[in-house]
């Protein structure tokens, strides 16, 4: 009869209490989800903001010294500062140069800057190049470009 008695009386989550819960369980889930999304959406932003580009590379002889002018634009909408430009034979053999004029130079957004190195290049052969911006943003390259055969 006890048995009974404990079947007849079943006790559960008012509804009142039951909506309650789904409503806290909804708020937490969109909080999270606005959480990682503005996360999301500030490092992806930060990232955009500095966009670099190739504009021209030319190699030339200067009175006996041979000098490579690299232009490199800003087409993002931060400004950066070049502190680094690598020149090699390969994509992974790569040293570090002193330009004119000396690093760090400031590029603006929408704007481009001429870096000159003077290095010792042979006509005809391809030359790899990567320059690098301000902590924490995109360097570009590795690209290659070919000196010219004459």
């Amino acid at each position: 009869m006890a048995q009974k008695n404990m079947l007849k009386t079943k006790k559960a989550i008012s509804p009142i209490l039951a909506t309650l819960l789904l409503i806290v369980i909804a708020v937490a889930a969109i909080v999270v989800t606005y959480a990682w999304i503005m996360t999301y959406m500030s490092s992806a932003g930060q990232q955009a903001g500095v966009i670099l580009y190739k504009a021209n590379v030319r190699f030339y002889n200067d009175s006996g010294t041979l000098k490579i002018d690299i232009d490199v634009g800003n087409s993002g909408t931060s400004d950066t500062q070049i502190i680094q430009v690598y020149v090699g034979t390969s994509s992974t053999n790569l040293e570090n140069q002193t330009t004119t004029p000396s690093l760090p130079v400031s590029l603006a957004a929408g704007s481009i800057v001429r870096l000159t190195v003077t290095y010792d290049w042979t006509a005809g052969n391809t030359y790899y190049f990567k320059i690098i911006p301000s902590a924490g943003q995109q360097p570009l390259g590795p690209f290659p470009e070919q000196a010219p055969t004459s």
